[in-house]
């Protein structure tokens, strides 16, 4: 009876591989210096891994020292992985516009100043493209800032994980100054803003 069943539990994960493991996405977004935006989205139910790092650019000069000059391309960058049967890529980029960052500070977020700095939508597919220019649509619409959104929406070329000691760097140094002062206002917004969405217990980058 056990050897039969357990055959036929290893022919239902060959034929439906999906029923094994819950369905995966990636999104990537740019907002300011990776650190708070990393924290922050760590808080969202529905996230799984969260990892600070370099897009825009090539693996040629993603490293800190080297995007820090502002002429390689590079943003700092996040890479959210999370399950879209509990939190949908519209509602990150809703965390992502009116939490996150200002997205109307061209190349520059509070006090770091450069492109590396720059708002953007790494986009993955038309999906991920058509959704961040609604998202756009809609709050230039409803005039929810008093300036214009600068945020690019450009496609996804890449993504290099930043150097581990960036990593989790606000869960590792809460008391750091830079942290108090930039970072955990944006958990404590989205604990005002989401309550539904945010959880204590923050995931960790992997």
């Amino acid at each position: 009876m056990f050897p039969l069943l357990i055959r036929i539990a290893a022919l239902t994960f060959l034929a439906f591989p999906a029923l094994a493991q819950a369905p995966r996405q990636t999104a990537v977004f740019a907002g300011g210096c990776f650190w708070g935006i990393q924290n922050l989205y760590e808080h969202v139910h529905g996230v799984i891994s969260v990892t600070s790092g370099y897009a825009g650019g090539t693996a040629q000069g993603a490293d800190y020292e080297t995007v820090s000059s502002g002429t390689t391309g590079h943003a700092e960058s996040v890479r959210i992985v999370f399950d879209p049967d509990v939190v949908s890529y519209q509602t990150l980029l809703d965390v992502f516009f009116t939490v996150a960052h200002d997205p109307t500070q061209l190349d520059r977020q509070g006090p770091d100043e450069g492109p590396q700095y720059r708002s953007v939508v790494f986009a993955a597919d038309s999906v991920q493209r058509r959704a961040a220019a609604t998202a756009i649509a809609r709050l230039t619409a409803s005039h929810a800032f008093p300036r214009p959104i600068v945020t690019e929406v450009v496609p996804f070329t890449g993504f290099y994980p930043a150097e581990a000691y960036h990593q989790d760097y606000a869960i590792r140094h809460p008391y750091d100054a830079y942290i108090v002062i930039n970072d955990l206002p944006k958990v404590a917004r989205l604990r005002s803003r989401f309550p539904a969405l945010y959880q204590e217990a923050a995931v960790r980058s992997r």
